[in-house]
C-alpha cells in the first residue's frame, strides 16, 4: 500500500502529513512518498520526511501506483494525472464549490472523500478537520484583533492611572468560538457571549465568559443535523437583533463564527449597529468567505465603517502552518487507522459505515453522496 502527500498549490500553507504520521503510517506497513518541498511552509523540510522513513521525489513520481493521496486542499484534477484507478484521494476538496472538479476526480476514477464533511459524532472526533483548524481560527482571530486594536487587552494598574480592560464578544460558541472566549479570557478581557443553542450557556461560563441569550423565545432546540447548527425562526433572529444592538454599542472586540453548512453566512450585525460601535473598535468574521455574519464585511480584507475595523478573516489556521498541518495530518492518520485491516495491509472503507458514507463523494466513476446528486 502507498500513501503519497502532495505539495499544496499557491496559498496553501499546510502539508497533509508530518514525519509523526509517515513513522505512524510506515509501522501499519505503508509506503510513503513525499512531493519535493511539500512541508516547506510548515516548515518541514524533506530531510526529516526521509528521516521519518519517506521517499521524495516529483509529483509524478509521488502519485505512481500511489493507492492513497493525502492532500489539504483538493489538487487541479489536470495536477493528478498518472493517478491510479481507484485511488483514495483524502483532504478538505470542498465539495459544495468545487463541482466540476469533483466530477473530473469521478472521470479520472478516484474515490474522493472530502474530509470537510465528517460527521459530528463521538466516534469521529479525532478525524474532523474543521473542528481542528476551527480551534486555531478562534484562537488566531483574537490575537489578529489584538494586533490592530489600539488600546490593551488586561486591566493595569499604574502610577499614572489604570487602564481598563477591553471588552470582547464572541457570536457563535462552536469549537473557534469556545477558543476566542478562552484566549480572550487569558489575554485580560471582560468576556461576554451568545449562541443560538441554549446548550451552549454553560460551556460559556465555565470559560469564565457571561453569556447572552436572548430569553421567552426558543432558539435552536438542540443542534442541527450532524451537530451543526441550523436555521432559526424569524421570531428569534429579531429577538436576538434587539438584544445584540444594546450589547454591541458598548463592546471593544468582536469575534464572529456562525456558520451554518451549505448556506450563506447569517447576518449578524447590521450597518445601523456598527455605527453604535465605539470609534476604534474592531470585528473579525470568522465567516468572512460565506458572505460574512457582518454588513461591509471583505473577504480577506480589512475594512472601517463607522470607525470600526471589519477583518475579513479568510483560513485563519494557515497563518499557523506548523501547528495546522500537525493537527491537519493527525486527522488524516486517525481516519486511516480506524479503518485500517492488518491482514489486507489496507484502508477497507464499508459502503454502510455512517463516516465512509458521509465523507465518499465518488466511487467507481461515478457521483455517489446524496449531498451532491440534483433534488429529483
Amino acid at each position: 500500500m502507498k500513501i503519497a502527500v502532495l505539495k499544496e498549490g499557491e496559498g496553501e500553507t499546510r502539508v497533509a502529513a508530518i514525519p509523526e504520521t509517515v513513522k505512524k503510517f510506515a509501522g501499519l506497513g505503508a509506503t510513503i512518498a513525499v512531493e519535493t518541498g511539500a512541508g516547506d511552509k510548515a516548515s518541514i523540510g524533506n530531510a526529516e520526511f526521509e528521516a521519518a522513513g519517506a521517499s521524495i521525489g516529483s509529483r509524478a513520481e509521488a502519485l505512481k501506483d500511489a493507492d492513497i493521496i493525502l492532500t489539504v486542499t483538493g489538487p487541479d484534477p489536470v495536477t493528478l494525472t498518472g493517478a491510479k484507478k481507484g485511488a483514495l484521494l483524502i483532504g478538505a476538496l470542498d465539495p459544495a464549490r468545487r463541482g466540476k472538479d469533483i466530477d473530473a476526480y469521478a472521470k479520472a476514477g478516484l474515490e474522493a472523500l472530502a474530509m470537510e464533511w465528517m460527521p459530528r459524532i463521538t466516534r469521529a472526533q479525532s478525524m474532523d478537520i474543521l473542528s481542528s483548524q476551527s480551534n486555531l481560527a478562534g484562537y488566531k482571530a483574537v490575537v489578529d484583533a489584538a494586533s490592530v486594536f489600539g488600546r490593551a487587552y488586561p486591566m493595569m494598574m499604574t502610577a499614572a492611572g489604570t487602564v481598563h480592560p477591553a471588552k470582547a464578544f464572541v457570536m457563535g460558541v462552536g469549537v473557534a468560538g469556545l477558543q476566542a472566549i478562552a484566549t480572550a479570557r487569558r489575554l485580560g478581557a471582560q468576556v461576554s457571549a451568545t449562541d443560538v443553542r441554549s446548550a451552549t450557556r454553560e460551556q460559556i461560563q465555565s470559560l469564565g465568559a457571561k453569556p447572552i441569550f436572548v430569553e421567552g423565545v426558543a432558539g435552536i432546540e438542540g443542534e442541527g443535523k450532524g451537530g451543526y447548527a441550523s436555521e432559526t425562526s424569524a421570531e428569534y433572529q429579531a429577538a436576538q437583533a434587539e438584544l445584540v444592538s444594546g450589547h454591541i454599542a458598548k463592546q471593544d472586540i468582536v469575534i464572529t463564527t456562525a456558520l451554518i453548512p451549505g448556506r450563506p453566512a447569517p447576518r449578524l450585525i447590521s450597518d445601523a449597529q456598527l455605527a453604535t460601535m465605539r470609534p476604534g473598535s474592531v470585528i473579525v468574521d470568522l465567516a468572512a468567505e460565506a458572505g460574512g455574519n457582518v454588513e461591509g464585511c471583505v473577504a480577506g480584507e480589512t475594512v472601517e465603517r463607522h470607525g470600526v475595523k471589519i477583518i475579513g478573516a479568510v483560513q485563519l489556521s494557515r497563518t499557523l502552518a506548523a501547528d495546522a498541518s500537525a493537527l491537519f495530518a493527525r486527522n488524516l492518520a486517525n481516519f486511516l487507522t480506524a479503518f485500517w485491516d492488518q491482514e489486507k495491509g489496507a484502508a477497507i472503507l464499508p459502503d454502510d459505515d455512517e463516516i465512509v458514507a458521509a465523507i465518499r463523494l465518488t466511487k467507481g466513476g461515478k457521483l455517489v453522496n446524496e449531498r451532491l446528486k440534483p433534488a429529483q
